[in-house]
């Protein structure tokens, strides 16, 4: 699928892509490799019934519990989430067909600094090519990025960098009248 510039800014702007969300208890996953995997799967294959139907799509899971993450799979010409859509006009020229990819958000305050990372998983060929293939590399992403949300320290207050302080201190000097 390619799709121009202009049209993928529609698209977003009005909201015309398949979007699904699922929740899911870190209980639910935890031990279960076979169920991380089940869910992956689900993802790519909403994912790519929506390129075989010539639509963008946000198919997204949610794990709740303890440290709260959101991954997602997004159809788009760049790795900019579909909230960064006004940006993508810096990258692309209009009037031109670009090719879509699929990208893999993660969104956790205890993934990073930032909260946020988004990689390239597959290109509509290789969902379209091999749909296991994807799900096992997404079901071992997520499982690594759980793995990171798990071990992640937030910086404490005190390791954050205090401004330096200028010593501002002045000297009044005071005079004092003296009468006759």
């Amino acid at each position: 699928m390619k799709i121009s510039l202009k049209d993928l800014t529609a698209k977003i702007e009005k909201q015309d892509y398949i979007e699904d969300l699922e929740t899911v208890k870190y209980a639910d996953i935890s031990k279960s490799k076979a169920r991380m995997h089940e869910l992956a799967t689900k993802l790519v294959k909403e994912t790519r019934a929506a390129l075989k139907h010539s639509s963008l799509s946000h198919v997204a899971l949610e794990i709740s519990g303890q440290r709260p993450v959101v991954f997602a799979l997004e159809s788009n010409i760049i790795n900019l989430p579909y909230s960064n859509y006004k940006k993508i006009a810096n990258f692309f020229e209009a009037g031109k067909d670009y090719p879509v990819a699929i990208y893999f958000e993660t969104q956790s305050e205890y993934l990073n600094a930032s909260g946020f990372r988004i990689d390239q998983i597959a290109t509509e060929e290789e969902i379209e090519q091999d749909q296991a293939e994807i799900a096992d590399r997404l079901s071992e992403a997520m499982q690594e990025k759980i793995k990171q949300i798990r071990e992640y320290q937030k910086p404490s207050a005190s390791a954050k960098k205090k401004p330096a302080t200028k010593n501002t201190a002045k000297t009044k000097k005071t005079t004092t009248k003296k009468t006759k």
